[in-house]
């Protein structure tokens, strides 16, 4: 992915923010309506102070889609064992990953990208993707869903279909958050 297109996507999340709402720290009990003058969320923790189990993995929320007006969701994925979620496509949001650490792979299309600390790539709305964790090291990425839209509510009403190491495998439950499924997830070994 070209800087352009990683400056472009990020440009208009950022600029989509609502000015009263940035800026809430971790816990605070500000309206949306409030001004404020910024958002701090510690390492380690979660914008609300949950941490979340999602197949293989644990997630932090950063950004809520409430903290953006519904511009933005942002959340860091740790992983510690191999693998990822199937194949998959968002009709109405643009997801952008940024690997911390450790190595992935991410298909986009039909193109396969190695991504280690650093890199970043676009999965583009109605667009088909799959990713997985193939480190074996501990990895993060910051994964950020533009506008939010349904996101949030799909990994916090979902976290049971989660369990056992398993991501969510039922189109139905991906149909009602504005996702197909598609296939599989990526193969790792």
């Amino acid at each position: 992915m070209s800087d352009l297109n990683r400056r472009s996507f990020v440009g208009a999340a950022l600029a989509a923010f609502p000015l009263a709402v940035l800026g809430q720290s971790a816990g605070s009990s500000a309206p949306a309506s409030a001004q404020v003058k910024g958002l701090l969320v510690p390492h380690g923790e979660d914008r609300e102070g949950e941490h979340h189990s999602i197949g293989i993995s644990s997630t932090d929320f950063k950004v809520t889609t409430r903290d953006s007006g519904g511009a933005l969701f942002l959340f860091e994925h740790a992983n510690d064992k191999k693998g990822g979620p199937p194949r998959h496509l968002h009709h109405n949001e643009d997801e952008w990953f940024y690997v911390i650490e450790g190595d992935y792979i991410l298909e986009v299309g039909s193109n396969r990208f190695h991504l280690k600390a650093g890199d970043s790539i676009l999965g583009p709305r109605e667009v088909s993707h799959a990713w997985a964790f193939t480190g074996d090291t501990p990895g993060k990425v910051l994964i950020a869903f533009a506008p939010a839209n349904k996101m949030e509510a799909f990994f916090r009403d979902n976290a049971k279909h989660f369990s056992g190491g398993n991501y969510a495998s039922e189109s139905d439950i991906y149909r009602a958050y504005g996702m197909e499924l598609l296939g599989p997830p990526l193969s790792v070994g």
